[in-house]
């Protein structure tokens, strides 16, 4: 039995709206209040997709990016500020596996973890003076989670009918660790997956027409499925 040593002033859970840009400042203020510091921020919010691009509203795509990509790099912002005060800290963004590669069905949300990659890759270069402040980007495969429950659908109004078996999904505890030893480790980039799908990131990455080809005969029976309720 451990027991732990943490205190109620060593907690402090705050509800934040990542849609709700002009809250994130005085969020990270009330941390930095209670605690005096941030060492760690760890990006984790966001929503997948389940649709065909032809049959989605665009409101949905401006959903997707205001919560998966612009309330992750508003709160990051305002962290941020605070870390180059210091010279320190670590800014770590769960991204996905289809932040590198392409999938059907999910169009916008890959897109919104594609804009993810690239800014912080590129936020990444404009902090080269500060060499203890750590951008790290976690990018799982599929885990066991209830992201599939509160996927966008082709309308906002929509929630999907049927979320499918995940007993083949990673399981929660093992990313969680796996996160953690990256972050640790100050990865840049930590691939968190299970065979085969970090094969095909590697064949994304390496051999992308073999990878297209690929994804081509897999995306058909995976929209196949989709259109029968599978």
């Amino acid at each position: 039995l451990e027991i732990s040593s943490l205190s109620e002033n060593d907690i402090l859970v705050l509800r934040l709206d990542l849609t709700d840009r002009s809250s994130h400042e005085a969020a990270t203020n009330s941390v930095l209040k209670h605690f005096g510091k941030i060492d760690v921020l760890i990006n984790n919010g966001g929503r997948s997709q389940r649709s065909l691009f032809v049959d989605t509203n665009l409101d949905v795509y401006n959903a997707i990016i205001e919560l998966n990509y612009l309330g992750t790099i508003s709160l990051t912002k305002y962290v941020l500020n605070h870390m180059i005060q210091r010279r320190r800290g670590k800014i770590v963004t769960v991204s996905s596996v289809m932040g590198i590669m392409g999938a059907p069905l999910a169009t916008g949300y890959c897109a919104s973890k594609h804009a993810l990659q690239g800014f912080f890759n590129s936020l990444r270069t404009e902090l080269t003076d500060y060499p203890e402040i750590s951008v790290i980007q976690i990018c799982p495969g599929p885990v066991q989670s209830q992201i599939i429950q509160n996927v966008f659908t082709e309308n906002l109004a929509k929630s999907i009918e049927n979320s499918g078996d995940q007993s083949h999904k990673m399981p929660t505890d093992r990313c969680a660790r796996l996160t953690l030893v990256s972050v640790a480790n100050d990865v840049k980039e930590a691939w968190i997956s299970d065979h085969p799908y970090l094969a095909v990131c590697y064949l994304w990455q390496y051999a992308p027409t073999w990878a297209w080809w690929l994804m081509n005969r897999m995306g058909k029976r995976r929209i196949q499925n989709f259109k029968s309720g599978i």
